[in-house]
């Protein structure tokens, strides 16, 4: 592997500096370097980031290849500045075994577009009612960490406590989906004043809130950890927040589309706003604004949801629900996070990098950008303006919110180890 040069990066959206990479490592970080034979990336007025690493991702195999594979998902995480993604359960067949771990696992290191590690299902096939060979899929080469029925609840407390007792063993986590199953009932959209003028069957905050509630409280009485995945509503930010406060350990996740758009998007009846959980009101919205700002909220995950064009082009109620949103999440979060002022480019490298590797354990991801450190890097032309335009998509899937939308930022390079995956907005 060449020597890389990248000339003038404002390094975490600070002072410019030169970093050079050597192999797999960043050989230094300071001014005026130079070095002989090296590619040079010239960065001047680019933001330098460590690489992003989400904590919810669907890649659909095996099983869904009609809408993401390993290797189309892993390209879109690269063309989003992403060098690691943690790939979720609800495959088919069910990753609840350690035999289709280890094969998305493998699939992600054969393809080399980022690191893939898959998420376990808490539940045999997600069907709540028995447990996953979870130490066996630990014990496996893909290592598993985290480990989820995401898609489905694991709606029964019994199974949940559990979940949690056995994960503590090896200081794992469950990521739970916080969706109480009787109260969303042929839910259609978020329960509330357009949901009644559309006639859309109503999925109330309290489904959200009354699991998280029940599940902190659980992880504090075992004393294990627990994540909630894509939480919404400015009630769920107040639950955890007291849970922090109690010193219980749990951390949280939002995703782009609800920092930024809200259930008033629905009143055109496009599937492509459907979502689970649903879009909610401008008031959750700037709940989690506040919250990814001040930590409560620990970090931005895609959930990355690709369907294929005739799961989502039909009539509302019969659509899939999700979005994708590798290849658009830091220009989301940079229009809400960052140009709002909530949130500095170094926040951002730890909502996006820093701490979702740190939750579910990714080595050598979220490392500073320091000599010694791995060489996963991204860098970012924040002045950037365009329209989302998904015909360009490295995604399998075109299921986005934003199509026509003019966002701002865009991801130039990707480093994986020193190695460029993306290249002046081009996959190598």
């Amino acid at each position: 592997m060449s020597k890389i040069l990248i000339r003038g990066a404002k390094v975490l959206g600070g002072e410019a500096q030169d970093v050079l990479i050597d192999g797999e490592t960043i050989e230094a970080v300071g001014n005026g370097l130079s070095a002989e034979g090296a590619d040079v990336v010239e960065a001047e007025g680019k933001i330098l980031l460590p690489g992003l690493v989400d904590l919810h991702t669907h890649l659909r195999e095996p099983g869904r290849e009609d809408s993401e594979t390993v290797l189309t998902g892993t390209r879109a995480a690269a063309s989003g500045g992403y060098t690691a993604v943690f790939a979720m359960a609800n495959t088919f067949p069910v990753a609840d075994t350690a035999g289709v771990v280890e094969q998305v696992y493998r699939l992600g290191q054969e393809h080399g577009y980022c690191d893939v590690q898959p998420i376990g299902a808490v539940t045999v096939g997600l069907e709540g009612s028995k447990l996953a060979e979870l130490g066996a899929m630990h014990e496996s080469a893909a290592g598993v960490t985290v480990f989820s029925d995401d898609g489905k609840c694991v709606h029964d407390a019994v199974i949940m406590r559990r979940a949690l007792e056995y994960v503590k063993a090896f200081g794992g986590v469950v990521a739970q989906h916080a969706q109480e199953p009787r109260l969303t009932e042929g839910a259609q959209m978020n329960e509330g004043v357009v949901s009644a003028e559309l006639g859309l069957g109503g999925w109330p905050a309290v489904a959200e809130e009354s699991i998280i509630a029940r599940d902190v409280l659980l992880a504090e009485h075992v004393g294990s950890r627990v994540h909630i995945c894509h939480l919404s509503t400015a009630g769920s930010v107040e639950i955890v927040r007291w849970a922090k406060s109690r010193g219980i350990d749990v951390t949280a996740e939002v995703t782009p589309h609800h920092l930024l758009l809200t259930d008033e998007m629905v009143r055109t009846y496009n599937p492509v706003y459907k979502v689970n959980p649903p879009l909610r009101t401008e008031r959750d919205v700037m709940a989690l604004r506040e919250a990814l700002a001040d930590g409560t909220i620990d970090i931005v995950a895609t959930d990355h949801a690709p369907h294929p064009h005739e799961d989502k082009d039909c009539e509302w109620a019969a659509a899939a629900m999700g979005m994708v949103g590798l290849e658009t999440a830091l220009s989301v979060v940079q229009r809400t996070m960052v140009e709002t002022g909530l949130l500095t480019w170094a926040d951002v490298a730890d909502r996006m990098s820093y701490a979702p590797a740190r939750i579910g354990q990714a080595k050598g991801h979220g490392r500073p950008i320091s000599a010694g450190e791995p060489a996963n890097l991204t860098l970012v032309d924040s002045a950037y303006r365009g329209e989302v335009d998904p015909a360009g998509f490295a995604s399998r899937s075109r299921n986005t919110p934003y199509e026509g939308r003019e966002l701002p930022g865009r991801i130039t390079h990707t480093f994986l180890r020193g190695r460029a995956t993306l290249v002046d907005g081009k996959l190598a």
